[in-house]
Order: C-alpha cells, then sequence, then structure tokens
C-alpha cells in the first residue's frame, strides 16, 4: 500500500488547497479495477492525485501552464511515480491508447462546439474493452437556460445519444450549481449531463 493511500482521501486536497475530488470520481471509484486513467482537462490535479492514491497510473491534461505547473510541483514534492502532467490544448488534440478509466469533469463547456464529438470519439477509442468513460458537462435547457458565456453545453439527452452503443451505467441530467454566482450572491444554477459508461468487454 502506497504512503499516500494511508494518509486518507483528503490528504492532497488538505494539504495543497485543492477543491474536493469530484463526488462522480469518488462515486465511480468503487466500479474501477485500477489500471491507467487519463484525466481530459485536469486542472490542478484534484481528481488526478486522488486516483494516484489508488493504484492507478494517471496521466492528466490541461491547457493552462500554470495548473500544469502546480501539479507537476505536487507530485515532485510528493515524489509520486504514477501521476504524469502535461499541457495539452483539447481544441487541437487528437489522441489515441488504452486507457481503463477516461474522464472529463465539468470542462467540456470550455471547448469549442466543434471540439467536442472528436473529442468523445477519442476518449472512446482510448479506452479499453471492458473500461469506462466519465462525462460531466453543463447544460442549456429550457427550464434552466444557460446565462453564461460558455462556448459549449449540451442539449438533452445529447451527451447519452454519443454512448447508446455502450453499457451507460449511469445517466442524469440533474440540476447542480456552478461555484460562480450571480449579483445578488447565489450561486448559478444550471442543469449538468453526468455520465458513466462501460465499453463492452472482450468476449
Amino acid at each position: 500500500m502506497s504512503e499516500s493511500k494511508t494518509r486518507g482521501d483528503r490528504y492532497f486536497t488538505d494539504t495543497w488547497q485543492l477543491t474536493p475530488t469530484h463526488s462522480e470520481i469518488v462515486a465511480t471509484l468503487p466500479l474501477l479495477q485500477g489500471g491507467r486513467a487519463l484525466d481530459v482537462g485536469c486542472g490542478v490535479g484534484r481528481n488526478t492525485l486522488f486516483l494516484s492514491q489508488h493504484g492507478f497510473d494517471v496521466t492528466g491534461w490541461d491547457v493552462n501552464p500554470a495548473s500544469i505547473a502546480r501539479l507537476q510541483h505536487i507530485v515532485d514534492s510528493e515524489q509520486l511515480t504514477n501521476v504524469h502532467a502535461e499541457i495539452r490544448d483539447l481544441n487541437t488534440l487528437r489522441f489515441n491508447g488504452a486507457w481503463d478509466f477516461v474522464f472529463s469533469t465539468v470542462v467540456m463547456m470550455f471547448l469549442q462546439p466543434e471540439t467536442v464529438p472528436q473529442l468523445i470519439a477519442d476518449m472512446q477509442a482510448s479506452t479499453v474493452k471492458g473500461g469506462y468513460n466519465l462525462i460531466v458537462a453543463a447544460m442549456d435547457t429550457e427550464d434552466y437556460p444557460c446565462t453564461q458565456p460558455f462556448p459549449f453545453t449540451f442539449k438533452t439527452g445529447e451527451l447519452s445519444h454519443y454512448y447508446r452503443d455502450w453499457h451507460i451505467v449511469k445517466y442524469n441530467e440533474d440540476v447542480g450549481q456552478l461555484h460562480r454566482v450571480d449579483q445578488q450572491g447565489n450561486r448559478i444554477a444550471l442543469r449538468f449531463a453526468t455520465l458513466l459508461a462501460r465499453k463492452a468487454p472482450a468476449e
């Protein structure tokens, strides 16, 4: 067992003042068997570092050099050998690989609309048979119209349609809150598409 695992799941959050691990990552963990994970839009690494504690070899990509530099500083300071932080522009990136778990939490709304179909296709193609994809992203719906200047938002049923040939473990379009606040100081409410899907295992 790694030393960081024995420190508890909040070790990186508390030690490095990170926002907590995304709740959907925590909820998905019991279904996963370890292996290789890809964090598509990792920021400063809150989810990447959490998964590293649970035996994953994690690659984190983000376009922001400052975010990657901070993640790399944590990796170096903690002497982590199973975290790989790389600057990548998701709007121009094409990729392939063999990951057991590929995920993107609260990232796709910051991408250009034409980027998203190919990005999802690459995420799917880069997932091993029996592996999982997790996506959480903002929506624009009639009952909760998006008032934020996001370049992209999902429409009703759009994200699940991309995974119609996978086994959808979880899908919802529940109302959630951004960290941003409105003019009255209230956190802004939007619907978020949340999808966890499993690629068909090898026969």
